[in-house]
Parts: structure tokens; C-alpha cells; sequence
């Protein structure tokens, strides 16, 4: 399977081992450099590294009180921690920190033995069975979003929510581009073929989803891997309320080509309601009933009923409650009249 180039993250102050690591593994990782064990963690939750390497032949002992952090994080805990120290100070790494790090190297070895030695883990290394996607399907069907499990544009699985939003229930055949409204699906599928083979492990953006009988809702739609080792597969998640994020800004480095691509090719729900409807909606606030309405406007109550399905078909709601809401959070109706 190819795959693209690791992550490596390498904790250091040492110039000396930093250009000889770059040296040596550019071809197979992609290097980032921090001095510091607390800025080390906060950069390892962006990028989610394969390796995160700590020298602490450059750093002092105190900094890594809280090195357990490391592992005990979620999205870090599968990662190989190693630690490069001082062949003098063996016996307190190994007292203190064996038990919390994958491996500690030691001075008795070289810059490029270190290197040869990490070339080694990751080549002999075989995957963890789809760690991501185990750990995820295990709660599919019990989320209330609608989500979908992805192969670049294909859809590979949908929760039991998705299936009731869309009416559907096969996935044979089904592209997300079948459901996004989009201007150019050229464009949105090779964004999404270049994020699952990209390096990047999230992305947030809006567009519009089209529904069953063409009814089309505005959406934040986020995007996220299951698992880097997984050659194209990930997660779309759906949230009809657009002042919402779904996933942490602090987590994983984010995608804005997949973004962008989104929003310059979906149009963007642009309708307005009728005068008419406008008025009834305004009326139905008030908690005027049918035939208050009838006598206000001066049409029959058939006619009105007939409004409020288009209101409720127009808004795919169920019940005109619903419209209303969404009406009020999309300021489509004015209530200061």
C-alpha cells in the first residue's frame, strides 16, 4: 500500500541532532522542531506524529513532569514515543520514564544509528487493525448527527441517522456528491481524493445538502480520518445548525483546500419566503389559529393550509413548529412587525 511520508516530531535543543535527523530521515518523515517539552505536546496534538522523539540530552529533567501526558491523551496514545538520553543518567531514565515512554536510545549510540534505528521500527512496524475505525463504529449508530464513513467519494457505510435524514438505506453506488449541491463535483471529488491521501487530518466547511425530492438543506459538514494507515477512508459528520463546530480546532492539522473547494462550488440555500407566507408565519407566532388567520388576510382556510405544507415541505421540517424555528434562525422573517 503506498502511503505518504510519516510524521515525525523531535523535541530538542540540540542543532546537532536536529540537522543530522533531517539528514538522515527527509526521505521517509516529514521533520517539525520545538524546544520544549509543553509547546512539544501542544504541537503533537495538531499534527497527531507517527514518532514524537525527546532529547533529553538538551532539556532539563523538570520538564518532563508531565510527560504522561503523552500517552494518556487519546489521539496520541499510539504514537511512538522515544526518548534519546545521557548513557550517565541511565539508571534514573530507566527508574522514571520506561514505563512511560515506548523506548529509550542512549548516548553509546550515534545521531545516525538513532536514525537507522527508527527506519527499522517504522519499516517492521504492522499496523494496528483500523485502531481509528474500531474505535469509532463502535458508536455509529448511536450518534444522533448524520454520518457516513467515506472512500474518497464513495460511500462505504451510513449510521442509522443519515438513513433517516435521507431516506435512504443502501449505499451501493452512492457518491457524497449525489448529496452535495454542488456547482462543479469535478472539482469537490478531487478535493476529497487529496485530502484521504493527504497529511492533514480534519476539515470543517459549509455547503448544501440535497435531500430526498430535491429539498436542499444549508449544512456544516466536518470531515475527519479514522486512521492515517487507511489509504482514502474517513468520516463526514452533519449539523444543520450552522453556529456550531463539530470537531476541536486544538486537534489534528485542518484542511483548507477541502474547505474552500466546498464553499466556492456549493450554492448556498438562497430562498426567501413569500409575502404571503411571511405573513402567515407572522400571524402563526402571534399563536393566531387557522381560522384568525382566514379572517385577517381575508383568504380561505384551504388556501392557508395549503401554505403552511409548502412552508413545511420548503424547510424539510416536520411539523410547521419547526419551520418556524427554522425561519427565526435563519432571519428569513422579520417578528419586530
Amino acid at each position: 500500500m503506498k502511503t505518504d511520508k510519516k510524521q515525525i516530531l523531535v523535541i530538542s535543543n540540540q542543532a546537532g541532532l536536529i540537522n543530522s535527523l533531517k539528514e538522515e530521515l527527509s526521505l521517509e518523515f516529514d521533520i517539525s522542531t520545538v524546544n520544549s517539552v509543553h509547546s512539544g505536546y501542544q504541537s503533537a496534538l495538531i499534527l497527531l506524529p507517527d514518532i514524537i522523539l525527546l532529547d533529553q540530552t538538551s532539556l532539563s529533567l523538570k520538564s518532563f513532569k508531565n510527560l504522561a501526558n503523552f500517552k494518556s491523551t487519546h489521539f496520541l496514545n499510539k504514537c511512538w514515543l522515544i526518548m534519546y538520553a545521557n548513557e550517565a543518567v541511565k539508571p534514573e531514565m530507566e527508574k522514571s520514564y520506561r514505563d512511560i515512554v515506548n523506548e529509550i536510545f542512549y548516548t553509546s549510540i550515534s545521531h545516525i544509528k538513532l536514525c537507522e534505528k527508527v527506519i527499522q521500527h517504522i519499516n517492521a512496524k504492522i499496523p494496528l487493525s483500523n485502531y481509528w475505525k474500531d474505535s469509532f463504529m463502535g458508536l455509529f449508530n448511536l450518534l444522533e448527527n448524520p454520518i457516513v464513513l467515506l472512500h474518497q467519494e464513495s460511500i462505504v457505510e451510513m449510521n442509522d441517522a443519515f438513513k433517516q435524514t435521507f431516506k435512504i438505506h443502501k449505499t451501493e453506488g452512492l457518491k457524497l456528491t449525489d448529496f452535495v449541491d454542488c456547482e462543479n463535483k469535478v472539482k469537490v471529488k478531487a478535493s476529497l481524493r487529496n485530502f484521504a491521501r493527504g497529511k492533514h487530518m480534519k476539515a470543517v466547511t459549509n455547503t448544501v445538502l440535497r435531500l430526498k425530492n430535491n429539498k436542499v438543506r444549508n449544512a456544516k459538514i466536518s470531515f475527519s480520518k479514522l486512521d492515517k494507515m487507511i489509504d482514502g477512508q474517513f468520516i463526514m459528520i452533519i449539523h444543520f445548525t450552522e453556529d456550531k463546530i463539530l470537531v476541536k480546532e486544538k486537534i489534528g492539522t485542518n484542511s483548507t483546500n477541502v474547505e474552500k473547494c466546498f464553499v466556492e462550488n456549493s450554492h448556498l440555500t438562497d430562498f426567501s419566503f413569500t409575502r404571503r407566507e411571511k405573513e402567515i408565519i407572522g400571524l402563526l407566532c402571534k399563536g393566531y389559529k387557522t381560522k384568525e388567520i382566514s379572517d385577517t388576510l381575508f383568504i380561505s382556510p384551504k388556501t392557508i393550509e395549503k401554505h403552511r405544507a409548502n412552508i413545511i415541505k420548503r424547510t424539510n421540517s416536520e411539523t410547521i413548529l419547526e419551520s418556524i424555528i427554522y425561519a427565526i434562525n435563519h432571519n428569513l422573517i422579520d417578528l419586530r412587525h
